[in-house]
């Protein structure tokens, strides 16, 4: 009976360690992070795909709910070393409320096809696009409720169009580092 206490005490300290590394992941990639307007450009999503591909769905969208709420009580781990319940009012927000739907697509993707690429970097693509989704309603609603009139066509102009050749190449990185991690590294 002890083996199994002790078994499952060290694989719960394992899962808080991992999912801690890859908080850290998140929130150092996000201070590589170049201005481009409302939105910076940043390796927040390429740390979130590996995060999910390389924990899984649970700890991986575990790891972006700690990645959130420490930045929501004051850690500056977003980008520009931001951070607190102010946060939650900028238009860029949403894309980090984004993240968590990214989290579970690719972690579920790799608890059913494994690190197999062609799976890997579809369901990169549709946790990014989710991501876009979320970034995007949330950044009109914060404009609108400003009294800054912002329609569909600017928002994507602004947030979605600049982004999308930087994050696939972000995902084609995100896939190959997995894919070799994984091959590596079990966690």
């Amino acid at each position: 009976m002890d083996n199994k206490k002790s078994s499952k005490g060290k694989t719960a300290l394992l899962d808080l360690v991992f999912i801690s590394m890859f908080t850290a992941l998140i929130a150092v990639c996000s201070q590589i992070s170049i201005p481009l307007g409302p939105v910076p450009f940043t390796l927040q999503t390429m740390a979130v795909c590996i995060t999910a591909a390389m924990l899984g769905w649970k700890r991986g969208t575990i790891s972006v709910l700690v990645y959130l709420l420490i930045g929501l009580v004051g850690v500056p781990v977003f980008a520009g070393f931001s951070g607190g319940f102010s946060s939650v009012v900028t238009p860029a927000f949403g894309y980090i409320i984004g993240f968590i739907l990214t989290a579970v697509v690719v972690g579920l993707s790799t608890k059913f096809f494994g690190n197999k690429m062609v799976p890997l970097i579809i369901s990169m693509v549709i946790g990014i696009f989710l991501c876009y989704v979320v970034g995007t309603i949330w950044f009109m609603v914060v404009y609108n409720v400003t009294g800054q009139y912002i329609d569909l066509g600017l928002a994507l102009s602004w947030c979605v169009i600049p982004f999308i050749i930087p994050d696939i190449a972000k995902i084609a990185v995100a896939a190959i580092l997995v894919n070799r991690l994984s091959k590596i590294v079990k966690i």
